[in-house]
């Protein structure tokens, strides 16, 4: 699959490793959120990039399997900078359980192209994968089916049946075959250097446990400053009940991926982007107050995610946005009336207004 991230760099895409561009500079993880952690890993398979191809493609929804006989005729010219990961997640194949993710699939491949990726090896995880011993998966992935000509890892980073190889392990075993592994350390959370004799090295390292985590208390800020970007929340306007319109403060009802980690339900102080054409920068569009939850003072059920735009007026409906969460401004809350809320909500705008200056 071809997909086309907002900046203009495309991302070759697919699910038959068998069917990636070859040869290729392979970092090899998990890569949930492509937080600072992981932009380290991926730094060395793409600083060495090349110009590649340029894919004109639309932005597309699904990853699809694509016949070999689509292949560029030019795949061959150059090493290819690769991402390898797993789909699904190897916690959601092992529990059973859907994962919500800090970047979905989409997600991560506008943050890849960014990064100078230029393609995505999405490897099936499921029994057949598990049971490679770490000899086997060297030998058949990344040897056989994706030619690598280097490997870049985290330092935690465990493969093969009951995750018994280690990143030493496959440093060793890759040597066999004389690809260089580069064994990436961790990168460690400036807020707790200066304390880190005294706290948990799980919580000074920067991980997507610790991004989940942070992101459960709403606070957006250090999170940002781990993920080394603004957590976003991705999704198309539709219409909703037109609650907000009706007590003077109108609202975009904004549809997210299922699979979309969210944050602490409440109200937040946020950007708002326009990103419908893939093939322009984001568009900035308003600062505004968004409240992810449930609605209590409507006895709402279902958690929706509505984004009120200060100062600005128009029609956002059918239209993709990107929402910057900037700041936590308060926890969702029962009011006991439309007028109360109302009140609340005038705060909150006033809250945004003084953050944002």
């Amino acid at each position: 699959m071809l997909n086309l991230s907002p900046n203009g760099c495309s991302v070759w895409v697919t699910n038959q490793p068998e069917l990636a561009l070859k040869p290729t500079a392979v970092a090899l993880g998990k890569f949930d959120g492509v937080h600072r952690g992981h932009q380290r890993v991926i730094k060395p398979i793409s600083s060495n990039r090349e110009m590649g191809l340029n894919f004109n493609s639309r932005f597309e929804e699904e990853v699809i399997r694509t016949p070999q006989a689509q292949l560029p005729t030019s795949v061959n010219k150059h090493i290819y900078s690769t991402v390898v990961t797993f789909n699904p997640h190897p916690q959601e194949f092992f529990s059973g359980k859907p994962r919500t993710l800090l970047t979905p699939l989409n997600e991560k491949i506008q943050q890849l192209g960014t990064l100078g990726v230029e393609q995505l090896v999405l490897l099936p995880f499921d029994r057949e994968l598990c049971s490679l011993t770490p000899e086997e998966f060297v030998e058949r992935i990344l040897v056989q089916q994706l030619q690598a000509t280097q490997i870049s890892i985290g330092h935690d980073f465990r493969f093969g049946s009951e995750r018994s190889g280690t990143a030493r392990d496959l440093q060793v075993i890759a040597s066999k075959y004389n690809i260089p592994v580069k064994i990436v350390p961790l990168e460690i959370d400036k807020i707790g250097e200066d304390q880190a004799q005294d706290i948990p090295i799980e919580m000074t390292r920067i991980s997507t446990s610790l991004i989940r985590s942070v992101l459960e208390e709403g606070d957006v800020e250090r999170a940002s400053q781990l993920i080394g970007r603004p957590y976003t929340l991705y999704g198309n306007v539709t219409k909703g009940q037109q609650l907000g319109r009706k007590i003077g403060f109108p609202t975009a009802n904004l549809e997210l991926p299922k699979d979309k980690f969210l944050p602490r339900l409440g109200v937040y102080a946020v950007r708002v982007f326009d990103v419908t054409d893939v093939h322009e920068q984001l568009q900035f569009i308003a600062f505004g107050v968004m409240n992810i939850g449930n609605r209590p003072t409507v006895n709402g059920t279902n958690i929706t995610t509505e984004i009120h735009l200060i100062d600005w007026s128009g029609d956002l409906y059918n239209r993709k946005l990107a929402v910057e969460l900037e700041k936590f401004l308060r926890p969702e809350t029962k009011f006991a009336s439309l007028e109360a809320l109302k009140n609340q909500i005038q705060l909150d705008c006033c809250a945004a207004k003084v953050f944002f200056g």
